[in-house]
């Protein structure tokens, strides 16, 4: 990524960030307040605390797991009482954000929240996480019980002795305190205003150190799986987008439920020059981006790099005779087409994409559509 273009990322990340966050930062002592030593809920539910920067990005990982009840954002490790949101992120009060993890551990172990832990941070940063500075944003586990300290060091040092990072392990281990719940707009904020989230995510940095450090290991599968009556874990993207695959052409059925190809330069978007989005056909999941498209000469729609990191999954392609990288979009399952390294700077990448995947969104019709948050990347500027 260049230097104009990473700048640009965090302008529009704080934009966005000034932008939605509400102007009504009441007190969180109006919420509950646990103790953080040790909380039990009723039946075998345990608690794990983590801090990773900004919470919205840490609450995502274990919601709708197998044997995570809930998450709590929230904050932990200063001394003042009851302290808001404002006060928190001035760094005057000394606490972390911080999440809260509810768990079943016969169905989810404490180890596997330390994995996912591990693959949404930079353990290595002392001055907090991406374009969050400041010792509020700092990366720390929490352990609530003898058990949880000694798998924590245990996890740390088995993931010192992997050399997967050039620089120290920072993150600190320490004893639980208390723990207050943030105000109420922020919980599952990646619900509510999922688009703003994935843009804030993206524009802050994270996904794309989590996608260059981890690589294919970034997905975490989480040791005991295929418990009795569980459903694998769903996450509409964009709500009312979702679409039946009955309503699929011919070809779109063929290319994203059967792994086909369409025909090079006899697709709908692979000479499309207007400026907007591109979204997976059957969920609405953003994909792309008309900013990252390219000329690639391949008669497919090509791109540098996803408009959300996350919405798309690599897999392992051994057919035809050959060893490729499979796209696939993450919440539909689509098959997208496949990534190859002999793409333009500043990425190297091309993203060979099918446009029967795709249902392309022009940018006078973001707002009508649903994606009106994506706007500011198509400001004069930008």
């Amino acid at each position: 990524m260049n230097k104009l273009y990473t700048a640009l990322l965090i302008f529009f990340s704080f934009f966005v960030l000034v932008t939605f966050i509400p102007q009504n930062v009441s007190s969180a002592s109006k919420q509950p307040v646990n103790t953080g030593k040790g909380p039990k809920a009723p039946g075998n539910t345990e608690t794990a605390l983590f801090s990773g920067g900004c919470f919205w990005c840490m609450e995502h990982p274990y919601e709708d797991l197998p044997g995570v009840s809930k998450v709590i954002s929230g904050y932990t490790g200063g001394k003042k009482k009851n302290p808001t949101y404002k006060e928190v992120a001035s760094g005057a009060t000394l606490h972390v954000e911080a999440v809260e993890i509810h768990f079943d551990p016969e169905k989810i172990t404490y180890n596997d929240l330390l994995q996912i832990f591990w693959r949404n941070i930079d353990p290595t940063d002392t001055g907090g996480q991406f374009v969050d500075r400041g010792k509020q944003y700092t990366t720390g586990i929490y352990y609530t019980s003898k058990q949880q300290k000694r798998a924590a060091e245990h996890s740390k040092k088995s993931l010192e002795n992997e050399k997967r990072f050039s620089k120290k392990i920072v993150t600190k281990i320490v004893p639980a305190g208390q723990f207050y719940p943030a105000e109420e707009y922020h919980q599952d904020f990646f619900k509510k205003n999922y688009i703003r989230y994935k843009i804030y995510r993206a524009g802050s940095g994270r996904d794309e150190f989590i996608n260059r450090v981890w690589g294919e290991d970034k997905e975490y599968k989480i040791s005991k799986t295929g418990f009795a009556g569980d459903e694998p874990p769903q996450f509409t993207l964009i709500g009312n987008k979702t679409i039946s695959k009955a309503d699929l052409t011919k070809m779109q059925y063929n290319v994203t439920q059967k792994n086909g190809t369409e025909p090079p330069y006899r697709n709908e978007y692979w000479d499309n020059k207007q400026p907007g989005i591109y979204v997976d056909i059957v969920s609405g999941e953003p994909l792309f981006s008309s900013k990252d498209k390219f000329k690639s000469g391949t008669g497919w729609p090509s791109f540098t790099r996803p408009l959300v990191q996350e919405n798309i999954a690599q897999k392992k392609d051994l057919t035809h005779g050959m060893v490729r990288i499979e796209l696939r979009s993450k919440s539909a399952d689509s098959h997208l087409g496949h990534l190859f390294h002999d793409g333009p700077k500043p990425t190297g990448l091309r993203y060979c994409i099918n446009s029967a995947a795709l249902r392309f969104v022009p940018v006078g019709k973001l707002r009508e559509t649903g994606y009106g948050d994506f706007l500011p990347l198509f400001s004069k500027g930008l």
